[in-house]
C-alpha cells in the first residue's frame, strides 16, 4: 500500500516511514519518488547512504532502472543526525548497512519535525531479518512492503537468492550476484531445505 503525502508535504510534522523488500522490488525507486516530490513541493530535502555503497555511483542513490538523486555518504549513523538538523525531510538509503544507532536517529529527527523516510532490504540472502531493519519497522509510522517478480515462476518475490558461493553476509551486487525468488523456488533452489541461520548472529 502506497501511503497518500499531502500531508506530509504540507505540515511540519514528524514522522518515519520504511520502504522494506527484496532486492529488484523497486525500494530505492519509490524512496526516489517520494523525495522528488518532496523537492517539488519546496521542502528542504537531505539525503543519505552507507559510504561502502558505491555501486552506480559514490554521491548518488540509483535505482536498478538508472533513477537517481543526489545523495551524501555517510560512514555512520551519527553523521545524519548532524547533517540533517532543522531540514523537512530526510531520505535515508540501504538502511540495512547501517549501525543499530540508525533507529535512535530516525526516531530523533522525527521528534524535531523531520519527515524521515527510510529503504532498506528487510532481509538478508538467508531470509534472517537484515540489521536495523526489524526495529526500524517496528517504530515506523507507515511501512510500505514492496515485492520483486520472481524470475523463476513470475509469482511475487520475498526473497534475494544468492548466486555466488560466498556465505558473508554483507556482499553488495547486482544481478549476476543475485536473484528475487518466491518462497517455493527459493526452497526449490536449496533442494527444498530450509538454510541453517541463528538469528542474530551474522556470517
Amino acid at each position: 500500500m502506497i501511503i497518500a503525502e499531502n500531508n506530509y508535504e504540507t505540515s511540519k510534522r514528524g514522522s518515519i516511514e520504511v520502504i522494506c523488500g527484496s532486492m529488484f522490488s523497486g525500494k530505492t525507486e519509490e524512496l526516489i519518488r517520494r523525495l522528488k516530490r518532496a523537492k517539488i513541493a519546496r521542502q528542504q530535502v537531505e539525503i543519505f547512504k552507507p559510504a561502502i555503497d558505491v555501486r552506480y555511483s559514490e554521491e548518488e542513490i540509483v535505482s536498478h532502472d538508472s533513477n537517481s538523486i543526489r545523495s551524501t555518504p555517510v560512514d555512520n549513523s551519527g553523521s545524519i543526525l548532524l547533517l540533517a538538523a532543522g531540514v523537512d525531510v530526510v531520505g535515508i538509503d540501504e538502511a540495512q548497512f547501517f549501525d543499530e544507532g540508525i533507529v535512535n536517529v530516525c526516531s530523533e529527527l522525527a521528534n524535531q519535525g523531520t519527515r524521515v523516510i527510510v529503504a532498506g532490504l528487510d532481509m538478508d540472502f538467508k531470509r534472517v531479518p537484515f540489521g536495523p531493519m526489524p526495529s526500524l519497522l517496528s517504530i515506523a509510522d507507515d511501512v510500505t512492503k514492496v515485492h520483486a517478480i520472481c524470475v523463476k515462476c513470475g509469482h511475487l518475490a520475498n526473497y534475494s537468492y544468492r548466486l555466488v558461493d560466498n556465505d558473508k553476509r554483507v556482499l553488495l551486487g547486482e544481478k549476476n550476484e543475485y536473484q528475487p525468488l518466491c518462497r517455493r523456488c527459493y526452497l526449490q533452489q536449496l533442494g527444498d531445505k530450509e538454510p541453517v541461520a541463528v538469528p542474530g548472529k551474522e556470517s
